[in-house]
């Protein structure tokens, strides 16, 4: 594949395994895509797929695997630390190599009609697709959540989706889709089950509340592990890395009297994100060569 177009769908479930593997299966056995990492998180109750294709079989990739994951995941028997407004949640599309933001796009828009039209599931846009300006931010999409959703997406005209009737999937719900450049997600887990301090750090640390620049972070419980998390997303690695949102919340914790207990990378990473001498690196839990996406596609292109 010379032109690259990256799709990271997160999937509302992260506690059956084999869920997780047989949406994994369905877009292996496709032909379209080549799934580059998974990442399973049963405190979020949240699964993410990184996968690569060309742009023309990028969408049939992605809307083989949102029709698998709306058969196998009901969003009313659903619960964990993450918001979700769907089965699969969110379904960005990333320009790699020889294609463009516009492309990207495109290809967003081209997903959402063939999603709402085939599986009947709503769609929103998000990110460099959004249609509405309000809609830019991911978090303006979701709001507050598919329960909150359900019940106004009839009568709310703000709540209707973009394309799609204005009616939830019964057990899948709705779908955000985006066009985005690379974006990190790391997470900050603190040494104490007090949700209200990783709430007090992500609060001090996002960008909308006077924090750093293309910084969002939320505050959650792990409570398989009895401690708290900042989970943070940089939609801007360049501009605020990892290493500088590392130190804002070490910066925020020491200042509540609390230690960092590790890190990590969810999904993959560029490469030129990754700062081997910063002081978060030694902290990164369970981290390998293989999260830094231009090995992955390496390879991959070497095997195929």
């Amino acid at each position: 594949m010379t032109a690259i177009v990256e799709c990271v769908p997160n999937f509302s479930d992260g506690r059956r395994p084999e869920v997780v593997e047989a949406l994994t299966h369905a877009l292996e056995s496709s032909g379209n895509a080549v799934v580059l990492g998974t990442h399973r998180d049963p405190d979020h109750n949240r699964s993410v797929i990184t996968f690569v294709a060309s742009p023309d079989q990028v969408v049939d990739a992605a809307v083989t695997v949102v029709r698998v994951a709306a058969d196998l995941i009901d969003l009313r028997a659903h619960r964990g630390e993450h918001p979700r407004i769907g089965a699969t949640d969110v379904l960005p599309f990333i320009p790699v190599s020889e294609v463009s933001m516009p492309e990207c796009v495109a290809i967003a828009h081209e997903a959402g009609r063939r999603i709402a039209t085939e599986l009947g599931i709503p769609a929103y846009f998000y990110e460099s697709a959004a249609m509405r300006s309000d809609r830019v931010r991911l978090e303006n999409v979701r709001q507050r959540g598919f329960e909150d959703l359900r019940q106004h997406i009839e009568t709310d005209e703000a709540r209707r989706p973009d394309v799609g009737q204005p009616l939830l999937h019964p057990s899948a719900g709705a779908i955000a889709i985006g066009a985005r450049p690379f974006l990190i997600a790391f997470n900050v887990n603190l040494h104490t089950s007090d949700i209200t301090i990783a709430r007090k750090i992500a609060h001090a640390v996002r960008e909308r509340d006077g924090g750093l620049p293309f910084l969002k972070a939320l505050g959650f419980e792990l409570q398989s592990r009895r401690m708290v998390q900042v989970s943070m997303n940089l939609t801007n690695y360049e501009v605020t890395g990892m290493a500088a949102a590392f130190a804002a919340v070490k910066k925020a914790a020491e200042q509540l009297g609390v230690e960092i207990a590790g890190v990590e990378i969810v999904g993959l990473v560029p490469k030129a994100a990754l700062d081997r001498t910063a002081e978060y690196f030694p902290l990164l839990e369970n981290f390998s060569e293989s999260l830094v996406l231009e090995n992955q596609i390496r390879a991959r292109q070497r095997t195929a």
